[in-house]
């Protein structure tokens, strides 16, 4: 039968102005008049949704759904990560997903493109939150705050070419972890960079290294190699590409398509392939060029001292001076970073997976002072995990490895092998969910025990509670173990202290 809608206004009004008029008895067939109108008036409003041919049901590109066997690994690693996030003293911290479109405009360098704009609805120009750190800095600035260890887990949007193989999406995952305060030099900064050891070590995804940089330095040499001030961010968001392209295609871009002299660009050549330890830290120092530059000389300052404290926190091997790292973000303003997959977490029967950068971070000591009428400045550090690119990571070693997930916690099922037995089972999974015991029954009056019992090895149940005639008589429940099929009779008051006795054990 037809769908019933409400009708327009104006519909109504032709369809009344029809049916008041005389009968039409002058003309041929006159009796059906009045039902010639309404059905012409009708028929297209009672008309049932038709197919579109070409609609084909989708997530829209760069998105993506997520299973219940996904979402068990992924909040196995959201939780890895935000007990690190508490281990080290942060608050949990949300904001909207959309900000005023000038919040986050002229934060990005040239990625301010790939922001998502929200059309207007008539009285805000609003766009979706490009990351959680511009948000995090209006939240300080908003609220007058000086100081705050905070964690921050949510969705941002970027509407760039998604790759999806490398864990690449327009919506996707961060979580971030950022210190705000006026605190001694390095000191929030390597704990940062502990952090992020901390987490990547956990995750257990391989071998991993973290390049470490300062914006000083790199504007430094940007400076005494004569790039024009003007073109120190173009100049940097091309370095930035060095992960991704040859020096010889980033040269060519710097030259070709940014106007800069191919002798300055042979100069930054010079730098950027440089990497090492605090030993390369202490050659910059003599560099005769480098050293002329009081802005380069503070970065290395500071990544000298770092380097000491991350020697304290027994880190320093995994960590790599890199005159290559610029992070394209224009907000950063000193140290930098960037973690990377050393090998490819490819095991047999893998495909090689390219995945980039699976965590960053650094210093934006100006931010907070964009949003304050004042300009008062409030120096910020912290980190963002990579989240989805190291679910692609973990979900294709258990797709290789034929891993089984559940996606239930269920530790109890609710059985009985006969009929009309509904009532006492709501009453026994009750008394369960009251101890805080995770149950589950099947919704149905009088469903077969081998059904029961097949539903828990599918499903992974570990115990099942059974209560039939002969138990209610004896005052008894059975509890069966699911794995060894042994069965133990009960007495009912003692059940839930029985069965939260194995839970424990297990």
């Amino acid at each position: 039968m037809p769908q019933l809608r409400l009708l327009p206004r104006r519909v109504w009004a032709a369809l009344l102005s029809q049916l008041l008029r005389p009968p039409c008895a002058s003309s041929p067939g006159a009796v059906h008049c009045h039902s010639q109108v309404a059905e012409a008036v009708l028929i297209p409003q009672l008309k049932p949704h038709q197919d579109k041919p070409n609609f084909i049901i989708k997530t829209p590109k760069g998105t993506r759904d997520l299973s219940p066997q996904q979402m068990v690994v992924r909040e196995k690693i959201l939780d890895l990560v935000v007990s690190c996030f508490k281990r080290h003293g942060a608050k949990g911290l949300d904001t909207p997903a959309f900000e005023l479109k000038e919040v986050l405009t002229e934060k990005y360098g040239d990625d301010s493109g790939l922001i998502y704009d929200l059309k207007d609805q008539g009285g805000e120009l609003l766009s979706l939150r490009y990351d959680l750190t511009v948000p995090f800095a209006r939240y300080l600035a908003m609220n007058k705050l000086k100081k705050m260890k905070r964690y921050h887990v949510g969705k941002v949007w970027r509407r760039e070419s998604p790759t999806v193989v490398q864990g690449r999406y327009r919506e996707f995952c961060q979580c971030d972890f950022d210190i705000a305060g006026q605190f001694d030099p390095m000191i929030p900064d390597a704990e940062c960079l502990k952090i992020m050891c901390e987490i990547l070590s956990g995750l257990q995804l391989g071998d991993f290294l973290i390049k470490v940089n300062d914006r000083r330095i790199m504007d430094g040499m940007f400076a005494v190699c004569g790039v024009p001030e003007s073109k120190f961010r173009a100049i940097g968001s091309s370095i930035d590409k060095l992960d991704k392209m040859s020096w010889k295609d980033v040269r060519h871009e710097m030259v070709t398509t940014k106007g800069l002299a191919p002798e300055v660009a042979d100069h930054i050549g010079d730098y950027v392939q440089c990497h090492g330890g605090v030993t390369l830290v202490e050659q910059m120092f003599q560099d005769p060029r480098l050293s002329q530059n009081k802005q380069a000389l503070e970065g290395l300052e500071d990544l000298k001292l770092l380097f000491e404290y991350l020697t304290l926190f027994g880190i320093s091997e995994k960590i790599s001076f890199d005159l290559s790292l610029a992070r394209g973000l224009d907000y950063y303003t000193g140290v930098i970073y960037e973690a990377i997959l050393l090998q490819s977490p490819a095991q047999a029967g893998e495909e090689p997976l390219s995945m980039g950068s699976v965590a960053a971070g650094g210093r934006y000591d100006g931010l907070v002072g964009m949003f304050d009428p004042k300009g008062h400045n409030v120096p910020c550090v912290g980190l963002s995990i990579g989240v989805e690119r190291i679910f692609s990571i973990v979900e294709q070693r258990m797709k290789t490895s034929g891993e089984s997930v559940r996606t239930t916690e269920t530790q109890v099922f609710v059985a009985t092998p006969q009929k009309n037995f509904l009532q006492e089972r709501l009453k026994l999974i009750a008394e369960l969910w009251d101890a805080g015991i995770k149950a589950e029954m099947l919704y149905k009056n009088n469903p077969k025990l081998l059904t029961q019992l097949h539903y828990c090895e599918n499903t992974g149940i570990p115990l099942v509670v059974i209560i039939g005639e002969q138990e209610l008589k004896e005052g008894v429940i059975k509890l069966r173990s699911v794995a060894s099929r042994e069965e133990v009779a009960i007495k009912r008051e003692n059940l839930v202290a029985e069965i939260q006795k194995r839970l424990s054990e297990a």
